[in-house]
């Protein structure tokens, strides 16, 4: 959400509070190593792309989608230099984690057509289990997946999901997700969006860490092979690769997955003058979230879906970007921005949405989606900025504040049907909050004070923000795993004092003008984490852990809790983090099981991780890892071993990714073979030119 930088850039004065807390859990097993990109975190010694061991499956495992009697079971393989063609790749899903009590197995041939991913739907599964799985391809092991299915009826009685949301690589570390993978206790891991972003490199994130986290492609994502190498680049992160190796992933995109502020014809950060067409970008995004994600496939690639964990709840997971959205007023003045046909949601998913809670019989309701549902009000920020009530209200329409008809024919569809234990989750915003859903929380005044309007908050008969009464659901968003908080798109002191006032009586022009949000019952703008939502019969509560993120470490902090009470409708402050869970699982390993068949794995000098398209008509795009720093030449030779074409000639170049346009145009169909020499070692690729 670009319009943070926009408010905070206005936020220079004032005056200032802060606060801080602590605690946390366990980890994925011993002698697991940290790789992370380019240069150590301690500065000792290079470190290289790719793990050995894991080839070649360098971007690890996961599962995703899990049903009662199935679970979405992913994978990817990198070929080595003899294969062009399809790939047979085994599975198989166990019992233990040694892979012997098997109870479900296959093979599924992958190409370059699917990018190499694997995704199987593993079916005939028993409710409710802990199950481990595994790959093997080309002669060798992947690391062993830890997944599990949904309970069924009344066997669910505690259950615990990981909410995270907005991961920029190039803003920090993955900790969160490292502190995520060595809890033993979820039943899920729930993404909110914003797994990747299509930013070019070094355009959004922190200097601090670039050096460590350069992307590849190194310019905005528009094309098939970009956004397939962005993911790429993504799920070499060992961090992310834990996660995703020890919990089941429940997933929706919201707008980085696409381009920034996205809608159903458009994005901020598309530009069809220069960036082609939207409908095919939109599509490439699509079809690539599906290949490198544990999502189980759907009609026309739709990511809206129900999850039903026995009598307990019903988790209901929407799409607030490329479904129906409409596009975004750009300030409340605008007549549309009150227009009862607006949408977020589209009419299709909408009618979908009041049917699946009209038809829950789960004690709990969990609406999984993408941005801030609740009123938020941000214009008395005006008193001190200068600035016109309008235009700090105007910079926050991308949030359900920009469709606000939609979203009161949603809370009056669960007063008026007596739909309680509504749970909202949200992320995008890079900040904690939990609210009170009510509709509206407060009345908003104007009045002209030194020439200056500006707004007076006062209370509304619907609710009361002391016990909650007229509350009708609540909602807890998750801060970012990296992405920008306010304190960095500003700094800590203009943060600290609008955390301090966002939910506080406010005095305006010597006059008492009330609370601006006195439905929100947390808010931290500052941290980086997520939260672990834990849900019993009597209550759901979201306990708040906080991680750095400009080195690596593994310190979660505690921060808040918060719950509400089967059928209370509203927060209520916890003393503390909610209790274990009675069973705990046992992790997956941190090595592939070994196969006795293999040869050993020299550590490379370098890798090619993909070329697509293969086969070609005029040019393909070619990912690769420079293991080591050194010399790098890239050659294309024809059949008869004669030198076609000098491609790339480096007499030093970094670790790190790199990609490159190769081009045959001009070539005659036949068969090629790109060579890559790297500091003594060669690494060949068969190439079709059609």
């Amino acid at each position: 959400m670009r319009t943070l930088l926009l408010l905070f850039a206005l936020l220079a004065t004032g005056s200032a509070a802060l606060f801080a807390q602590a605690d946390q859990p366990r980890s994925f097993g011993k002698g697991a190593t940290l790789y992370m990109h380019h240069r150590p975190a301690d500065g000792a010694g290079p470190r290289g792309i790719t793990i050995p061991a894991w080839v070649p499956f360098y971007h690890g495992v996961a599962s995703g989608d899990p049903l009662e009697d199935r679970v979405i079971l992913w994978t990817r393989v990198t070929p080595d230099s003899t294969v062009t063609g399809p790939v047979e790749v085994a599975w198989r899903l166990a019992t233990d984690i040694e892979l012997e009590d098997v109870v479900a197995s296959g093979t599924f041939t992958t190409d370059a057509d699917r990018d190499y991913t694997v995704k199987v739907d593993a079916t005939g599964l028993v409710p409710g289990r802990t199950y481990y799985y595994g790959f093997t391809a080309l002669g060798r092991n992947s690391l062993t997946g830890k997944t599990k299915t949904t309970p069924a009826g009344a066997t669910a009685e505690h259950l615990k999901f990981g909410v995270v949301s907005c991961a920029n690589y190039q803003a920090g570390f993955f900790n969160a997700y490292g502190s995520l993978a060595r809890r033993t206790d979820l039943d899920a891991v729930i993404h909110l969006g914003d797994y990747i972003y299509e930013y070019a490199n070094f355009q959004y994130g922190s200097d601090v860490v670039w050096g460590d986290r350069e992307l590849d492609p190194a310019g905005e994502i528009l094309s098939l092979p970009d956004y397939r190498n962005r993911y790429s680049t993504y799920r070499l992160d060992t961090q992310l690769v834990r996660l995703h190796q020890q919990h089941p992933m429940i997933a929706v995109w919201d707008d980085h997955e696409s381009a920034n502020d996205a809608y159903v014809d458009g994005a901020e950060n598309h530009n069809p003058e220069t960036e082609g067409s939207w409908e095919e970008r939109k599509a490439i995004a699509r079809r690539v979230y599906f290949e490198w994600m544990p999502i189980r496939d759907a009609p026309e690639e739709r990511i809206y879906r129900t999850f039903r964990y026995g009598d307990l709840v019903d988790l209901i997971m929407l799409d607030t970007r490329l479904e129906g959205r409409d596009k975004q007023p750009t300030t409340i003045a605008d007549s549309v921005l009150l227009d009862p046909d607006r949408t977020m949601l589209g009419a299709e998913q909408k009618q979908w949405l009041f049917d699946r809670l009209a038809q829950s019989t789960a004690r709990w309701r969990i609406i999984g989606q993408q941005v801030v549902f609740s009123e938020f009000n941000v214009g008395w920020a005006a008193s001190v900025t200068g600035d016109t009530y309008a235009a700090i209200e105007s910079l926050f329409l991308d949030i359900w504040d920009g469709y606000p008809a939609e979203r009161s024919e949603i809370v009056a569809y669960l007063a008026d049907n007596e739909i309680d234990n509504v749970v909202i989750l949200t992320g995008d915003f890079h900040s904690t909050f939990a609210f009170d859903v009510a509709d509206p929380p407060v009345a908003v005044r104007l009045d002209t004070i030194n020439g200056a309007i500006l707004p007076f908050y006062t209370p509304v008969p619907g609710y009361d923000p002391a016990t909650g009464a007229g509350s009708r659901a609540v909602e807890f968003a998750t801060p970012s795993v990296t992405s920008a908080n306010f304190d960095e798109n500003t700094n800590l002191f203009v943060a600290q004092i609008f955390q301090s006032q966002i939910n506080a009586p406010l005095t305006i022009g010597g006059q008492p003008a009330g609370n601006p949000n006195p439905h929100l019952k947390y808010a931290d703008l500052i941290r980086h984490g997520y939260y672990i939502l834990d849900v019993k019969a009597d209550s759901v509560q979201a306990n708040y852990y906080y991680t750095p993120i400009l080195a690596l470490d593994e310190t979660a902090t505690f921060g808040r809790s918060l719950y509400s009470r089967d059928a209370d409708n509203h927060l209520t402050p916890a003393g503390g983090p909610s209790g274990p869970k009675a069973g705990q699982d046992t992790p997956a390993p941190a090595d592939p099981p070994e196969n006795p068949n293999a040869t050993a794995t020299p550590a490379p000098t370098i890798v090619i991780l993909s070329a697509y398209p293969n086969p070609v008509r005029d040019r393909l795009t070619l990912l690769y890892a420079m293991e080591r720093s050194g010399a790098l030449a890239i050659e294309l030779f024809d059949a008869t071993g004669r030198l076609v074409r000098q491609l790339r000639n480096e007499s030093a170049l970094p670790t790190g990714l790199y990609s490159n346009e190769v081009s045959l145009s001009g070539l005659p169909a036949g068969r090629y073979y790109l060579r890559l020499r790297a500091a003594g070692q060669v690494a060949t690729l068969p190439v079709v030119k059609q």
